[in-house]
């Protein structure tokens, strides 16, 4: 099955991040335009690719009958007219009514329509379905174990985590308030529940705001998606700790590795050491305040960040990858004495292959036309290229999935993974 990538908004302390997303702003609503979620058809569902005659197809479904007895075996009668296998089955009680979750097997020749008419004519409403894949076939307990593991070992998979349990929908990730700022409204510590809107309160005391469009959450997936907040609330701030020292041309050792917050103060450091032009090219906005998005930029909630270091443990580069819906943002700065030495490339190729990992259908880089650093290195991705630029604003958006993208040490020299 093919699921949209959650689309996590990222926040800096006075809101959008500045210039940077004003620049960027008609290409963000032509790719919002673009990547749209289709509007329903009928019953509630996403748009189905032709059947295949033949062959049998996978499907998801979800609908709400009476709570009453006979009406589940009245559905199942009904699918079972269509020559539809239930494989699996998961029922939600609500206030009013049940919804029943299914994973069916049906006909390759048997379309979404058809199915969904069956079912309607057995009692049920607000159907949604959409194609499912062998990834289904496992069990709900399963996967929420799976999930749980993948967030313990590291902060950053929180969002992606949501997103695989709760399927197309969006996340926003809002910042606690700083002292002085004005609250609106207050959030129960167990989170809010509202049709197809969950709030859950982050671990670092904001808030992440869930919604999905057209199909509302279940109590049983608010439960999962509050234990999954609870686990990475109580393990803390962590990320992986592999690292790779690679040996640039010259012979010069650098080591490769996560970053999150605890490297602020060296982030902060490598600033003042570059020139203007530099974080200009990298911030696209005053000078001045480039300091002022590091903690949002190192922070595992928005997405993930690799730093390089020298032998003494100087921080010489940092490279950015931030959730921002199918078009995963990628962002690099490298210090002016470490640039041209191959960094920046092998920084984006570990980027652009951590975003394939996570299921992202491509990434795309803000910069400005007269990047030419950033433009060869994108273009080094040996990857279909889409660029856009608009009053010197500069978006380069590369398509995954169609070539491999190595992360070896080709420009660099030699590797090793301690």
């Amino acid at each position: 099955m093919t699921r949209e990538v959650t689309e996590v908004k990222h926040l800096d302390d006075g809101g959008r991040a500045g210039r940077r997303q004003r620049l960027a702003a008609a290409f963000r609503a032509w790719r919002t335009r673009r990547h749209e979620h289709a509007p329903p058809t009928g019953d509630t569902g996403s748009p189905a690719p032709e059947p295949v005659p033949g062959a049998n197809t996978l499907w998801r479904m979800r609908t709400t009958v009476e709570d009453e007895p006979g009406s589940l075996a009245a559905l199942c009668t009904a699918l079972a007219g269509q020559r539809v296998d239930i494989l699996s089955l998961q029922t939600h009680p609500l206030a009013e009514g049940t919804v029943d979750e299914f994973l069916l097997r049906a006909p390759g020749e048997l379309s979404a329509s058809v199915i969904t008419t069956a079912v309607r004519s057995a009692g049920g409403s607000d159907t949604w379905i959409e194609r499912a894949d062998a990834h289904d076939l496992v069990d709900a307990p399963t996967r929420v174990l799976s999930l749980a593991a993948r967030t313990a070992l590291d902060a950053a998979e929180l969002p992606l985590a949501l997103r695989q349990l709760l399927g197309r929908c969006t996340i926003r990730s809002q910042p606690a308030p700083t002292a002085g700022d004005r609250v609106p409204g207050s959030l129960p510590v167990e989170g809010a529940l509202d049709d197809t809107v969950m709030r859950l309160r982050a671990p670092e005391g904001g808030v992440i705001t869930v919604e999905r469009p057209y199909l509302p959450f279940t109590p049983t997936e608010f439960a999962r998606a509050r234990a999954l907040v609870e686990l990475d609330a109580r393990l803390g701030p962590r990320v992986p700790h592999g690292r790779d020292v690679l040996t640039l041309a010259e012979g010069s050792d650098i080591t490769v590795r996560r970053a999150d917050t605890r490297d602020l103060q060296a982030a902060r450091a490598m600033h003042e050491r570059c020139s203007p032009r530099t974080l200009k090219l990298r911030y696209h906005g005053p000078v001045g305040d480039a300091d002022r998005y590091l903690n949002h930029l190192l922070s595992p909630r928005f997405g993930r960040t690799l730093a390089v270091q020298t032998a003494s443990g100087r921080l010489v580069g940092l490279g950015h990858l931030l959730w921002d819906g199918d078009e995963t943002e990628v962002a690099l700065l490298v210090e002016d004495a470490w640039q041209r030495r191959g960094i920046g490339g092998e920084l984006l190729r570990r980027l652009v292959a951590m975003a394939r990992e996570a299921g992202c259908t491509s990434v795309y880089a803000v910069t400005q036309a007269s990047n030419t650093g950033m433009v060869a290195a994108m273009r080094g991705l040996g990857l279909p290229l889409d660029y856009q630029v608009e009053e010197g604003t500069l978006v380069i958006t590369a398509r995954l999935g169609e070539a491999a993208v190595t992360t070896g040490a080709e420009e660099l020299g030699s590797a090793s993974a301690p």
